[in-house]
């Protein structure tokens, strides 16, 4: 009997025309194919006129990849980072409030202090921390504060950039060829700072 690959978390970093309705035929896309947008995350970059989009797709191999060759048809799409194919850094951001009693302060108090969290707000009956960290932190810390009493929280979805430290490895330990840590993720675009040296400063 063959053995089938169990659906995980698949990491995409997308660039992106930095269009109106862009982000809406991306999702789109993924939507009439039936694929699973865990996470989407959306900023500019250091390039003006491009955006990076991060999206986390659950399902298998075959998924990601059908996803890949779909989005390389959209005029719009500069190009695809898959970040199964090299090591990747990756942090989330969330805000969780809290239930507080003063018999539970002290302890919720300190457990937040162990994971290293920021107290955003303060009050009688809640307490808003801040995490950031990659998604093991994050989702340990909201199953810790969870017998407290969890009344809201607000998560921005996964952002990743490969490791600067791939270059340092060997590359024939890449499958597709030399790492790609340490080129521009993108060329022939204007940076964002050698636009801004032009601009006159008026203060």
């Amino acid at each position: 009997m063959s053995h089938q690959e169990a659906p995980r978390d698949q990491l995409l970093s997308i660039l992106v025309n930095d269009e109106p309705r862009v982000l809406t035929r991306i999702t789109a896309l993924f939507g009439r194919r039936g694929y699973n947008i865990k996470s989407l995350s959306v900023g500019s970059t250091e390039h003006v006129g491009v955006s990076r989009m991060t999206i986390v797709v659950n399902g298998d191999r075959g998924v990601v990849e059908q996803a890949i060759k779909q989005l390389e048809k959209l005029h719009d799409v500069i190009k695809i980072i898959d970040h199964s194919l090299e090591k990747f850094v990756d942090r989330e951001l969330v805000l969780v409030k809290v239930a507080i009693s003063p018999e539970t302060r002290v302890e919720v108090r300190q457990i937040a202090e162990d994971f290293r969290t920021r107290i955003v707000d303060v009050g009688r009956h809640a307490l808003t921390f801040e995490v950031t960290g990659d998604e093991g932190k994050i989702t340990a810390f909201i199953e810790q504060m969870r017998p407290f009493g969890i009344l809201e929280t607000m998560r921005t979805g996964r952002i990743a950039l490969t490791r600067g430290s791939n270059a340092d490895i060997a590359s024939h330990v890449y499958h597709a060829g030399e790492t790609a840590a340490l080129k521009p993720a993108v060329e022939g675009v204007e940076a964002r700072e050698e636009r801004a040296r032009g601009v006159p400063n008026l203060f």
